[in-house]
């Protein structure tokens, strides 16, 4: 099976639109959480994945969008928050409180989780991917930190695809990711390749000032900051 794997999109159209164009053909999406939050087109974007079916998990911002949230937020984040419960029709707001926080697909053999499968709201970067993470899954993708990366373990990979709207790991370019999986079990049936696209920012930058939002919150995709 060969799956498309996506996180963070962070209501930044541009960048999913390019991302699922540049994906190559895959059996299925999957999406590790927060489809809204920042950027200034959640409608489209929860639309998007909505319309595909793709089996996604609730990020912080799309928890926080929906209702209450124990996160807290800088300014930035708040306002993006703010932005996309006021734009979202009440069907999307649906949509979003009733994600889970993890889930299976592939029978079992992959695990959607948002920060760590003990915590969602943890940062769990690249160097601290552990096969203690793992629950007898093959692959668990895990997003929020928008930095990309993956560890191959004996009992399976650990691994993030990056964030395709707002990438934090000094690449600008749209992060994504694609899986095989292969027979077998543990990190020897599964070989990861992480993609990157680039796409029109300052178009982002535009809308994002256009809607009334902070400025760096665009400014800072030039960066991938």
């Amino acid at each position: 099976m060969r799956l498309g794997v996506i996180s963070d999109v962070h209501g930044n159209r541009v960048a999913l639109e390019a991302v699922l164009d540049d994906m190559p053909k895959v059996d299925r999406l999957v999406c590790a959480g927060d489809v809204v939050g920042y950027n200034p087109w959640p409608t489209d974007c929860v639309a998007a994945v909505r319309e595909r079916s793709i089996p996604t998990v609730m990020g912080n911002h799309d928890r926080a969008v929906a209702g209450e949230t124990p996160f807290r937020f800088n300014s930035m984040a708040a306002a993006g928050v703010d932005y996309a419960r006021e734009q979202l029709a009440d069907d999307a707001l649906a949509w979003l409180a009733d994600l889970p926080p993890e889930r299976t697909v592939a029978d079992g053999r992959v695990k959607l989780v948002h920060g760590h499968p003990d915590d969602p709201d943890r940062y769990t970067y690249p160097e601290d991917f552990s096969p203690r993470m793992l629950r007898g899954e093959d692959l668990l993708v895990t997003g929020h930190t928008h930095v990309q990366g993956h560890r191959v373990f004996e009992e399976g990979v650990v691994m993030n695809p990056g964030s395709v709207g707002q990438p934090r790991d000094g690449d600008p370019d749209a992060a994504y990711a694609v899986v095989e999986l292969g027979e077998g079990s543990g990190g020897d049936a599964v070989t990861v390749e992480e993609r990157r696209v680039a796409y029109d920012v300052d178009t982002v930058v535009e809308a994002v000032t256009e809607a009334g939002l902070p400025s760096r919150i665009g400014t800072r995709l030039l960066e991938g900051r």
